[in-house]
């Protein structure tokens, strides 16, 4: 099958699915990443190596095909909605996407909040659209240090109710994918450090009885 991960910043897709998206690509499936803001320009933890970086870690999990557009870092909101639908559709159109992973709507972020809400419009595009795969699958996923801390009360919170077994060996190539991002790792008890991400693991591991878990929302899943 053939899945397109959609995020806002290079890093999301290995803090959210990195062991997933390893693990897909093991079984013989196809994975693409869909960057919405490929230059992280108010992230002073990334380095002016951040292309090469993202190149690394993507080739880590073993994702070949990056789809990049430039929208502004931490300011989505300014851009208008249907720009940013229209490139989740042509990421969408050009892979032949037949499941998308994205983050989770009450994210704290509010550029993985647009980008969630692109790609609710896009995930519509095989009914307005001839030649394109239906979509069998639609995921949240959660981005530790990011997602939980939606803080916002009125609204519904990250709550997994699908899990991905990753084992030890998921777990560690997610760390070194994103510890091939120069800046983002940071020492216990961040979100971002290799104990809490081994935590976390272990964690959602021990809600759904894996060894080692990646958790996931499934908004729908047919066929």
């Amino acid at each position: 099958m053939n899945y397109l991960v959609v995020v806002a910043h290079p890093d999301d897709e290995v803090l959210g699915a990195g062991a997933t998206i390893h693990k897909l690509i093991k079984e013989g499936h196809k994975v693409a990443v869909a960057i919405m803001v490929s230059q992280a320009a108010a992230r002073k933890d990334l380095s002016s190596t951040l292309a090469s970086d993202e190149a690394e870690s993507m080739k880590i999990m073993g994702v070949e095909k990056v789809y990049n557009a430039y929208f502004p870092n931490i300011k989505m909101n300014t851009v208008p909605h249907l720009e940013l639908v229209q490139f989740v559709e042509s990421s969408i159109e050009d892979w032949k996407a037949e499941a998308i992973i994205t983050h989770h709507p009450s994210d704290t972020n509010n550029d993985h909040i647009q980008t969630s809400f692109a790609v609710q419009a896009a995930s519509r595009l095989f009914q307005r659209r001839e030649n394109i795969p239906a979509l069998k699958e639609l995921l949240y996923m959660e981005v530790p240090s990011s997602t939980e801390w939606s803080l916002d009360s009125s609204s519904n919170h990250f709550t997994p109710n699908y899990f991905v077994e990753i084992g030890k060996e998921g777990v560690e190539t997610k760390i070194k994918a994103l510890e091939a991002y120069k800046g983002v790792m940071r020492p216990y008890p961040h979100p971002r450090s290799k104990e809490a991400l081994e935590g976390l693991a272990a964690y959602r591991g021990s809600q759904s009885g894996c060894n080692y878990a990646e958790a996931f929302e499934c908004v729908y899943k047919r066929g």
